[in-house]
């Protein structure tokens, strides 16, 4: 047989109680008949306390006993045949004038004692299980109503009353055998002592009754049946991809459970847990799923954890001084009065020298305990033996629960580097010889950006989620939302990373959803909900939202940005960037971006600055991380220059081929911009600072491939003009390659630690003699490409090449991130 418990949701509602009535029905007829623990309605315990606080203060509770009735009374009146309501109309008003006269009572005396509460309470069982009994037995003509305080007997510790196992379960064997035809539908939460006076069991009172009546009659397995698919990975209100856990054992069900995760209460676990009965987790509103099964024997799972716990709010206390160290039973006094005061102990955790403790306690008691703790070592404090305790608060609990966790070596790894690199400090630290559990003290605010960086890491199977701040919706941010949207399943299938954006701006409006703005409508979005623009609100933002694995995107080429990327980093959020100007200003600038990403644990990508979607950062990075030596690095890394002497050959003048570069859009509106080879000297700049030199813009030698007068030129039609003017000039200069087999190239090279830039001469034999259109290219020569450089080659420009090296980063911060 079975034991079924529903638990207030699932007689909450007129709906839920005709799910409820299915279940038994298909149980009965299944497996033959259940012992049906059941709560009260959902809100009526809660509904009662606060009634009877009211009549303890003299107050009004009309109202409340009011709502009381009609919510049973309309369940009768929709779910029972118009000819069998009266009886049970009559006994719900015996029932409900019995709690009006008892609250009087109270109301009379201004006094609520515990007894008399857990009588008020009482009543929620009592006319739920009656009610749901009636109902029933439309369909089961042989169900019975038991009231549990007939047959479960504990003391007189009213509201958390204590148990007699033997002669409850004595009793318990002694109805049901007398009942074993029947279906019973029995009160929850409720008890009696030995005088018969009404008592209750606690939180979690109504599962208790089900795991002693399943433990007294050696039932098969204990059905709990909530609101929730289960016992579920971590809190689904906190964590979205939180998914039920089909199995686990009752340790880790009671680790979970008491940090925080509200299905099942860790006592009511004991009885079942004792017998070693399965106890299944099951949804009312989803009876098909299979839910959650707690037993004694689980299978092996390839899971590390089962599961993320916390507790939201709690708050430390900490003591520490010399007097504490090799003093045989300081601990034993401090916990001793806590225990004498009622005060619940939830972590605790001590340095190796034993100069310091610290323990966690719900806020209500910090206060309290910190009072206690001072007098109770007065003379400690006097003599400066111990410090006074230090009380902080705004703290939470996060949990990592797993048997698997056991002599599994980088689990602790993995939590702590989750938390580091988000920027979760950790408070405290707990952990059991049995590595079931590993707690943690962090904020409070970072509780949920923790539990979903935490959940990210250690659950391979889900994909891991990004979550991006895009700045710049031009030409660059607009190719990237579309990629991102092209490509978005195939990441999440091929990469296991979902890139979520979060937020959007640009220099009029910006835009931010947690949830993620749609990529397919973003533009539409962002001009009719968005708010106007602010740079240092838009960084605020992203700070304020305290998501995990965070990624700042700059799609712009504007200085205001730049001034942003210090907190940005300090606040544990990488960057993403193709705005050169940061990495080329100065080398102080370029040295602390990259010293303060490293400081705090996140990445700082940036290949776009030099080659558009070209892996040319990333390829000098792993030649020097690889312990190779670069000995030189010549370079064309600009796509006008490059189309510019690509096509400058035959009758074709400097001055026809330059125009179209600018008619085809391959220039500045001002072609000199580039020809100048300042943006050259800019990216062959970061070159050298990644490949280790600390040089500035000024040390970069940059020859000019243009006479002084077409330099000097008023306007762009003077320029032009003055290109006419020297066309002798450029001729002479193709005409002296030609007749020596050779092209024009403009060349950046790096050497020995020295960068310049010059108009060049070079035959076939140069990896760059058969560049075409408006390619780029890069040639390494270090100690093991000596003989033949590595060389880089294709498009350095344009938005979807660089786009795509934007989109390549973030993907690579995600390699990072998990």
């Amino acid at each position: 047989m079975k034991v079924l418990k529903f638990g207030g949701t699932s007689v909450g509602s007129v709906e839920s109680i005709s799910k409820l009535l299915q279940i038994i029905e298909k149980e009965q007829a299944n497996s033959g008949n259940p012992v049906v623990v059941l709560s009260a309605m959902s809100g009526v315990t809660n509904l009662l306390s606060s009634m009877a606080d009211k009549a303890a203060q003299g107050g009004n509770f009309s109202n409340e006993l009011k709502e009381l009735e009609d919510r049973h009374f309309h369940v009768i009146k929709e779910l029972l045949a118009v000819s069998k309501q009266n009886p049970v109309f009559t006994k719900l008003r015996i029932l409900f004038n019995e709690l009006e006269d008892l609250l009087q009572g109270v109301m009379i005396l201004r006094e609520l004692t515990p007894r008399t509460r857990d009588l008020v309470l009482s009543y929620g069982e009592r006319c739920s299980t009656f009610m749901v009994s009636k109902i029933a037995g439309q369909n089961l003509d042989n169900d019975v109503y038991i009231n549990a305080a007939d047959v479960i007997k504990t003391d007189s510790s009213f509201g958390q009353a204590r148990v007699n196992m033997e002669l409850t379960e004595i009793l318990i064997r002694d109805v049901y055998e007398a009942n074993k035809s029947k279906v019973m539908f029995v009160t929850g939460f409720i008890a009696s002592n030995d005088e018969g006076r009404i008592t209750t069991l606690g939180r979690g009172g109504s599962d208790y009754t089900a795991a002693i009546f399943g433990s007294a009659l050696n039932a098969e397995e204990i059905e709990i049946w909530t609101d929730v698919n289960g016992m579920m990975t971590a809190d689904p209100r906190m964590v979205k991809k939180a998914f039920s856990l089909p199995e686990l054992s009752y340790t880790e069900a009671m680790e979970l459970s008491f940090f925080g995760a509200k299905v099942i209460y860790p006592p009511t676990m004991i009885p079942a847990f004792m017998k070693k009965i399965p106890i299944v987790i099951r949804n009312t509103f989803e009876p098909e799923f299979p839910g959650s099964v707690i037993r004694h024997n689980c299978e092996n799972s390839n899971l590390a954890i089962k599961g993320i716990s916390s507790i939201n709010d709690i708050s430390i206390i900490n003591i520490e001084g010399s007097g504490m160290v090799g003093k045989a039973g300081f601990s034993g006094r401090l916990f001793s009065l806590l225990a004498r005061e009622q005060i619940n102990v939830i972590l605790i955790t001590q340095s190796s020298s034993e100069h310091s403790i610290t323990f966690a306690i719900h806020p209500s008691d910090a206060e309290r305990a910190q009072k206690l703790i001072e007098q109770e070592f007065e003379l400690e404090l006097l003599a400066k033996k111990i410090e006074p305790p230090v009380f902080e608060q705004g703290l939470s609990v996060l949990a990592i629960v797993g048997e698997n966790m056991k002599k599994t070596p980088g689990i602790s790894g993995k939590l702590f580097h989750a938390l580091g690199r988000n920027g979760i400090n950790v408070r405290a630290i707990a952990q059991g010889s049995s590595e079931y559990n590993i707690s943690v003290v962090i904020s409070k605010e970072d509780l949920n950006k923790g539990l979903n960086a935490v959940h990210d890491a250690f659950f391979v199977e889900l994909n891991k989620t990004l979550h991006v701040f895009c700045l710049g919706t031009g030409n660059i941010g607009t190719t990237l939302f579309k990629q991102l949207q092209d490509h978005r399943e195939f990441l999440q299938k091929h990469n296991g990373i979902q890139i979520r954006v979060v937020g959007v701006g640009n220099t009029r409006k910006m835009l931010f959803n947690e949830n993620g703005i749609d990529l397919e409508s973003w533009q539409h979005d962002l001009q009719e909900k968005g708010e106007p623009a602010d740079l240092a609100d838009f960084v605020q933002k992203m700070k304020e939202m305290n998501l995990p694995n965070c990624v700042f995107t700059d799609n712009t080429a504007s200085l205001k940005p730049i001034e942003y990327y210090h907190e940005i980093f300090s606040s544990n959020i990488s960057i993403v960037t193709c705005n050169k100007i940061g990495n080329s200003s100065s080398y102080a600038q370029y040295k602390l971006f990259r010293d303060t990403a490293r400081l705090h644990g996140v990445d700082y990508f940036y290949e776009t600055n030099v080659g558009a979607g070209l892996p040319i950062v990333r390829t000098l990075k792993d030649l020097m991380v690889s312990g190779d030596r670069i000995l030189s690095i010549e370079s064309i890394l600009s796509g006008t220059i490059s189309y510019i002497f690509n096509n400058f050959k035959g009758n074709v003048t400097f001055h026809d081929i330059v125009k179209e570069a600018q008619e085809k859009g391959y220039t500045e509106p001002d072609p000199r911009d580039d020809l100048r080879g300042t943006d050259f000297m800019r990216k062959m700049l970061i070159l050298a600072r990644d490949a280790g030199y600390e040089l500035e813009a000024n040390d970069v030698n940059i020859e000019s491939m243009l006479p002084k007068s077409c330099i000097e030129a008023e306007s762009v039609e003077d320029f032009y003009e003055a290109l006419k003017a020297e066309n002798n000039f450029f001729e002479n200069l193709k005409s002296k390659a030609e007749s020596e087999r050779k092209v024009l190239r403009y060349i950046g090279k790096l050497e020995n630690g020295k960068v310049k830039i010059s108009l060049q001469m070079v035959d076939d034999a140069h990896p760059f003699y058969a560049l075409s259109g408006s390619d780029n290219i890069i040639s390494f020569i270090t100690d093991r490409y000596r003989e033949r450089p590595m060389v880089v080659k294709g498009p350095g420009a344009g938005a979807e090449v660089t786009a795509a090296g934007v989109f390549a980063d973030i993907v690579n911060v995600g390699a990072q991130q998990f």
